[in-house]
């Protein structure tokens, strides 16, 4: 894994940025992560990190750098929660019985689930709508 030589990180209200030695700058938005979407200000300055990568120990996440600057595709699932900010990612993920962190890694793109598992996400979501329309 390369590493990076990291000038800066900063926070803003929605994203950490760093600057690399040679002046490139990029962010990762705390929406793209559970543990950082619901952190506190406080919470979220409250950070390490090494050559490799951010840590945040009170909420139990990591982001490295490498993350920073890969190539971003187009990634329905992340579409799918930016429009519907009521959806609770923790929780279908409990429901599916998949980890926080991996489902959080599916919806901001850093994976990317099978087409089986994609379609058994997309079927929770849909069985969660019905729930809710039967009520």
């Amino acid at each position: 894994m390369e590493k990076y030589n990291i000038e800066k990180i900063w926070i803003t209200d929605d994203a950490v940025w760093i600057r690399t030695a040679d002046g490139r700058e990029a962010s990762e938005k705390f929406a793209d992560y559970q543990r950082l979407r619901f952190a506190t200000p406080e919470q979220r300055a409250q950070f390490t990190y090494d050559e490799y990568g951010i840590r945040w120990d009170e909420v139990d996440e990591d982001l490295s750098f490498h993350a920073f600057f890969r190539e971003r595709k187009p990634n329905p699932l992340y579409d799918l929660f930016i429009a519907h900010p009521e959806l609770n990612a923790s929780a279908i993920a409990r429901r599916l019985g998949m980890s926080q962190s991996l489902f959080a890694q599916y919806i901001s793109g850093s994976k990317r689930p099978s087409p089986v598992r994609y379609n058994e996400i997309l079927q929770t979501i849909r069985a969660i709508g019905q729930e809710l329309i039967a009520i």
